[in-house]
């Protein structure tokens, strides 16, 4: 369950994928252009707002650090994009009803 007031949007989705690609927090931040602190700050968000690890880290230092996106969190993105896509398919047939072609992303 979501815990109220926490929202799960396309910036945070973003994020995740970005992790799963970088292998860090930073690298992630820095292929989405923003800064380490927050990144961080969303990680935190959405490992609480679900109230279950999204994202595991390790800490960094000499030997470098990393973080890894759970199953969970994988699952997440992925009934994430699914949503997505339906509501974006909801709102085209929705347009086309009333005479209006909505061009595809």
């Amino acid at each position: 369950m979501v815990r109220p007031g926490l929202v799960l949007g396309p910036g945070k989705v973003d994020l995740l994928e970005a992790i799963e690609r970088a292998g860090s927090i930073s690298g992630a931040g820095r292929d989405l252009g923003m800064s380490y602190r927050r990144a961080w700050l969303l990680v935190s968000a959405l490992n609480e707002m679900f109230g279950k690890t999204l994202v595991n880290t390790s800490p960094g230092g000499a030997g470098g650090g990393g973080a890894e996106v759970t199953d969970f969190g994988r699952a997440v993105v992925d009934a994430y994009r699914r949503a997505d896509a339906r509501s974006n398919q909801a709102i085209r047939e929705e347009f086309a009803r009333i005479g209006h072609d909505m061009m595809d992303d």
